[in-house]
């Protein structure tokens, strides 16, 4: 019998019960590295994110398998933000299912200080927020928060990807 060896801590996870630890970059973080801009981790920072948190936008995103989008998903993300003048460098993106980030907004909201938050597919009740239908805001006294569906949800049924559409644009503009 072979042993299985991986670097990959979403593999990890799904196959261990334990809570693993990790030190530095893996080749996983080097892979997503290619694929999309990472922030640089260091004993300061308190989230693994990807692009730019100075610029106020922000997405929340919960994707277990990958380091923050599937390459589909990925690629209607760029297109998408692309559309309204916003890419992958201006914009900051932070995955929940990363076990180094911490699921408590008050956190998010303090280390990120954005301005407009989308939630892709992430419950606000599993951040402790009102609840907000989706396609639909809330506008908080620092940040206005935009719920709305997972990219793999909108795949699926073209009727939601309309819906979002039309908000968002209308989201970003404000």
């Amino acid at each position: 019998m072979n042993n299985l060896v991986t670097h990959n801590p979403a593999a990890l996870q799904a196959l261990m019960s334990e809570t693993i630890f990790t030190h530095g970059a893996t080749d996983y973080e080097a892979v997503a590295a290619k694929e999309m801009p990472i922030a640089q981790e260091s004993a300061e920072e308190e989230f693994v994110y990807s692009g730019d948190k100075s610029t106020g936008i922000l997405f929340i995103l919960r994707y277990p398998a990958y380091p923050y989008f599937s390459p589909q998903a990925e690629e209607a993300f760029v297109k998408t933000i692309g559309a309204l003048k916003l890419t992958l460098t201006n914009v900051a993106v932070v995955n929940l299912a990363n076990a180094h980030n911490p699921n408590d907004f008050k956190r998010i909201m303090s280390f990120f200080e954005p301005k407009k938050i989308t939630l892709l597919g992430v419950e606000p009740a599993s951040l402790k927020l009102p609840d907000i239908g989706h396609n639909s805001y809330m506008k908080g006294r620092v940040a206005t928060v935009f719920n709305t569906f997972s990219f793999e949800e909108m795949f699926a049924d073209v009727e939601k990807k309309k819906l979002f559409w039309g908000e968002f644009k209308t989201f970003i503009g404000s």
